[in-house]
């Protein structure tokens, strides 16, 4: 029992064991350290509108605080002369730095991007002269993760984000329809608002409408007035039904001459067109 007793003795008062204990020390330190800063920094990302919701300022955190927590290793177990050694590794990082020349370009491309909130998670965005378009998702230390419409996740470097143009698309829960109304003049208030109805009506089944169906007109052309249907949903992901639905409710209300058409035929009553011409009336006696 003696014996035992003087080799746990040794072995605990022995050199070694003191700084491996204390290296454990200064990592689980490092990595409570980590965690609480990491989740500090979303947190702060989550409500701040300063900078974007990208993940890249979260991992060069994470790298900051395990860069202190080595170099505590260093200094305290190992007795290492920190400044010393980053002094001498000048030349290495040099040379390192040209190895990882397309690394650092990522980085400093995730960063500019962020920092210059030319993108941002949620943005909808469409690359130049490739035609990529999609949804930002996120910004990390390498890659700008985006989903297109088809739902596939697509890594682009960040050094292209910044070499290439790109164009900030509408929110997918913005939509847009345009039109073509083929009613006379002195109906074209009420049908408008008609549409509206009709629209607020159908959308209102699929998702919740954050701003309501809006009708405007931009010109008059030979089949029309020309203009488009406006809303925004809150669920971007039930766009497309949206669409679907609104299109379908506004169709009798686009195209209402063709009702009139009917209607003069039956009664005789001459119809005119958008332009004011005279429709020809159908001879409903053949």
């Amino acid at each position: 029992m003696e014996h035992i007793v003087d080799i746990l003795s040794k072995f605990i008062h022995a050199d070694w064991f003191n700084t491996v204990l204390a290296m454990v020390v200064i990592l689980v330190i490092t990595l409570v350290v980590s965690r609480v800063t990491v989740a500090f920094m979303r947190r702060i990302l989550d409500r701040t509108t300063l900078l974007p919701s990208s993940s890249i300022f979260i991992n060069l955190v994470r790298v900051v605080v395990w860069i202190i927590g080595v170099a505590c290793v260093l200094s305290i177990c190992f007795n290492v002369n920190v400044n010393a050694m980053v002094t001498g590794l000048g030349v290495v990082g040099i040379a390192i730095s040209l190895g990882f020349q397309d690394t650092l370009s990522n980085l400093l491309g995730g960063l500019q991007v962020s920092l210059s909130r030319s993108v941002e998670p949620g943005d909808n965005i469409r690359m130049g002269p490739s035609g990529v378009s999609g949804v930002v998702q996120d910004v990390t230390w390498r890659y700008t993760s985006i989903v297109d419409s088809s739902g596939n996740l697509i890594n682009i470097p960040n050094s292209l984000m910044t070499s290439t143009a790109v164009a900030k698309l509408s929110p997918l829960n913005d939509i847009s329809i345009p039109l073509v109304v083929t009613t006379n003049s002195e109906r074209l208030t009420a049908t408008a608002h008609h549409i509206e109805d009709a629209a607020r009506q159908a959308v209102s089944r699929v998702s919740k409408i954050k701003k309501g169906p809006s009708v405007s007109f931009s010109a008059i052309t030979d089949r029309g007035f020309k203009g488009s249907l406006s809303f925004t949903i809150a669920d971007a992901d039930k766009a497309s039904h949206a669409t679907d639905a609104a299109i379908r409710a506004i169709a009798p209300y686009v195209h209402n001459h063709l009702v009139e058409e009917e209607m003069g035929a039956l009664t005789g009553t001459p119809m005119t067109d958008a332009t004011g011409t005279l429709l020809p009336v159908k001879d409903t006696a053949k």
